[in-house]
């Protein structure tokens, strides 16, 4: 049994409890974090400047000056996401493989979770309420896409039912 557990900031270690709690000590368990390339892009489309002209070389303003700052945050980025899974493993105690992917996280995630045995995630939207928006686009998709089974966690007490959305107000006829 293979066993993807999405890592991401701030719900995290509900994923890796959830982990700890459900899968099997014998299954194979994979902590699985996805770098998104929308912040260096950002970084590396700033530095090239309007239309690509990019900075001056001539000019030394402050330290950094004309280095592109897009390299320094996939730098951080990387050095991030390393700590995040071996924080992440130390929670699961048991063995366990890490993984980094780079790119659109819910591509990246569907694209690991082919041939798993399992998915495990947690709700990342609003979670003060149940419904739909429990959810972020993210993991909408993935929860729609996973070729595996999914289980989806709730990083902290699920909300009281009363929060749920109410029913529309007639019914389809």
């Amino acid at each position: 049994m293979t066993v993807i557990v999405w890592i991401v900031e701030g719900t995290w270690p509900a994923c890796v409890d959830a982990a700890r709690r459900h899968v099997p000590e014998d299954a194979e368990i994979v902590l699985l974090h996805v770098t998104g390339p929308d912040v260096p892009a950002a970084a590396h489309g700033a530095y090239a400047g309007l239309l690509g002209r990019g900075h001056g070389r001539g000019h030394r303003a402050a330290e950094g000056w004309g280095s592109d700052p897009g390299t320094r945050l996939e730098d951080l980025a990387a050095t991030s996401a390393d700590a995040l899974l071996r924080t992440a493993a130390a929670r699961l105690a048991r063995p366990c493989a890490r993984q980094e992917r780079p790119g659109r996280p819910e591509r990246a995630v569907v694209a690991a979770a082919d041939g798993a045995d399992l998915l495990i995630l947690a709700r990342d939207g609003d979670r003060r309420h149940l419904g739909p928006h429990s959810l972020s686009p993210a993991s909408r998709f993935v929860v729609d896409h996973a070729p595996c089974p999914v289980l989806l966690v709730w990083p902290e007490s699920a909300p009281d039912i009363g929060t749920m959305p109410p029913p529309p107000p007639h019914a389809p006829a």
